[in-house]
């Protein structure tokens, strides 16, 4: 037997705030478009020589690709390395190069515009990406859009600096300059087990296809102590697999059990015409 509770169920009275969802669609960029449509090309390719474990190997590694084309083209820059280790050396770009390698993603400017208004308004946010590359360039981003401390904690991040990084977010007491008000985090470094109550915004950068693991990392916000509605935005790329995937958990086209299983080789079982519909990027949009 399964049994399951809610936060809203009477008998436990939590007595939270509302939680409200909504998606941000985004158009990808020439650049991003065109490194979309490579990955698949160059999968499509692969697939009509490769057979067993060496094709499901392909189609993850495309998978990948692709969710990082539609984050930022940088991430499969060959030059950078994988993941784009360069990374660090963003937080010492200056302005208007910031402002190009921005340019370069659209979702990426779309965050920067949300953060910067929800920031005006006084109020703090949660960011979850899967890529440190992304991470690290996003704090980049926000750091100078923002001119306040950002927070990035992911799986490098020792205990004692996630402790203090914990305790710096959840203050109300530090001087302005020194209050970090966003925060970024790997969804596997944090996703489960954290406090970070003093945010009601959400931000899903890329997606897991996975709602438990996604809404285990919303909950580091929505949870006992959290006094505010919260806010949360799950980005989706129009056009791409993103989109197709959100639609199948939205329809259930596939079954649950695939998809919520958290892995995502039920993908490499499809044949070759599946995978063409699901990973080609379309043009004309509904």
């Amino acid at each position: 037997f399964m049994l399951r509770r809610k936060k809203k169920d009477p008998a436990i009275q939590l007595d939270l705030p509302e939680k409200n969802e909504m998606k941000t669609y985004v158009h990808l960029t020439t650049e991003q478009a065109a490194v979309y449509d490579r990955c698949v090309k160059e999968l499509l390719e692969k697939l009509q020589k490769l057979e067993g474990i060496q094709r499901k190997g392909a189609i993850l590694a495309a998978l990948t690709q692709l969710k990082q084309a539609c984050d930022h083209p940088v991430l499969l820059d060959k030059e950078s390395g994988p993941e784009a280790e360069t990374a660090g050396d963003w937080a010492g770009l200056g302005g208007e190069a910031l402002e190009s390698l921005v340019s370069r993603s659209s979702k990426l400017e779309r965050l920067l515009a949300m953060v910067k208004e929800l920031r005006e308004e006084g109020e703090r946010c949660l960011i979850f990406t899967q890529y440190l590359g992304m991470g690290r360039m996003i704090q980049a981003a926000l750091r100078h859009e923002l001119n306040e401390p950002v927070l990035y904690l992911n799986g490098s991040t020792s205990k004692s600096q996630r402790d203090r990084m914990i305790q710096q977010f959840q203050s109300h007491d530090l001087p302005p300059s020194e209050q970090p008000n966003v925060f970024i985090l790997s969804l596997k470094a944090g996703g489960v087990g954290l406090n970070l109550t003093a945010a009601n915004h959400v931000f899903h950068f890329d997606r897991w296809w996975n709602p438990a693991v996604e809404n285990q990392a919303t909950d580091r916000a929505y949870r006992m102590g959290q006094t505010k509605d919260v806010q949360v935005h799950k980005f989706i790329s129009l056009g791409t697999l993103e989109e197709r995937i959100d639609e199948m958990l939205e329809n259930k086209q596939q079954l649950s059990d695939d998809v919520i299983s958290g892995s995502e080789g039920w993908i490499t079982e499809l044949s070759t015409e599946a995978l063409k519909d699901l990973f080609t990027l379309r043009r004309t949009l509904s």
